[in-house]
């Protein structure tokens, strides 16, 4: 049952890195191929969430026949492999590359995937349980590169990756789903001035009407590289 998996595995992952090559439509219709598949299947989980794909809705997209969509693509299990690879590619800007300082390389970086995964929210609830795609791969690459340059020791390197990996993770997350109107804020925040005894910290640091997301996750991110990096 264990090589079984590898081997599904292992196909997704041959199934992410082959070259998107598209095939002439009948009638003058736009090509049905594989980029296309994934380039519709992003509008569709963007519009409606990962409940809104199904490979028949993929389909009246696409003006194709279900069956079609199976010369590209395995399954629907495969279209989410793809989809979310796509939404996190990573185009490392000039200026990080040519600065040297790894730091602002990492700020970067992370920076970017959370902005990234914050354009496609279901692409934060994917991402735990799929397929790892060429993309995300290339990321956790540039990303272990900085850290060891910076002095993270190679015993230490997959705790500071994966730590940084959960804090992008969470704080996305986090963002995506805390969607409170600023009045209903405003009212909690005044029903604990009169539970100031009982919440006297969060009470004191106004803490729920703190909605500055950027600048706490960059703040955050701070707190975290001044503990990983020796």
């Amino acid at each position: 049952m264990a090589a079984k998996r590898s081997d599904a595995r292992s196909k997704q992952s041959q199934r992410i890195d082959e070259p998107l090559q598209p095939e002439q439509g009948p009638h003058g219709e736009p090509p049905l191929s594989r980029e296309r598949i994934v380039a519709i299947a992003v509008e569709l989980l963007d519009a409606e969430g990962t409940g809104g794909l199904t490979m028949r809705r993929l389909a009246d997209r696409l003006g194709s026949g279900v069956m079609s969509l199976y010369w590209h693509v395995d399954n629907k299990e495969d279209v989410f492999d793809l989809a979310l690879d796509s939404v996190l590619e990573y185009r490392e800007p000039p200026q990080a590359i040519a600065s040297g300082d790894w730091r602002e390389e990492v700020v970067q970086m992370l920076g970017d995937w959370r902005a990234g995964m914050l354009r496609h929210p279901w692409s934060a609830s994917l991402l735990p349980r799929r397929a790892l795609g060429p993309n995300i791969l290339g990321r956790l690459e540039l990303l272990g590169n900085a850290l060891s340059r910076a002095g993270v020791a190679d015993a230490d390197l997959n705790v500071a990756i994966w730590s940084l990996w959960n804090y992008v993770m969470g704080a996305t997350i986090t963002r995506a789903n805390f969607d409170v109107p600023d009045h209903e804020r405003a009212a909690a925040q005044q029903r604990l001035e009169h539970l100031g005894e009982r919440y006297p910290t969060i009470e004191r640091s106004r803490l729920l009407l703190d909605d500055d997301w950027d600048g706490v996750f960059r703040r955050g991110l701070d707190f975290l590289l001044d503990g990983l990096v020796p």
